[in-house]
């Protein structure tokens, strides 16, 4: 992990695209703006993990789904 110092105002440049500015410092909390391509998806992380794993949960109900069409199929009438 890359662990950096930065004031209000100050910023850092990933992958020569996407820009991170320090917006505010307040309460204990960090305000940050990100400048970064429409076409790359930016999620808090809680999100991110909750995105996560509603499609596990989907794999598992298609993967189950699936299972059952085949047992359906060769199940003997």
């Amino acid at each position: 992990m890359l662990v950096l110092t930065r004031k209000k105002d100050e910023s850092i440049i990933i992958d020569g695209n996407i820009e991170v500015v320090v917006l505010a410092l307040e309460d204990g909390k960090v305000r940050i703006g990100i400048n970064a391509p429409k076409e790359i998806e930016i999620y808090r992380k809680e999100i991110y993990i909750e995105i996560e794993n509603q499609n596990k949960e989907a794999v598992v109900s298609k993967q189950n789904l699936a299972q059952d069409k085949l047992k359906n199929l060769f199940r003997k009438k």
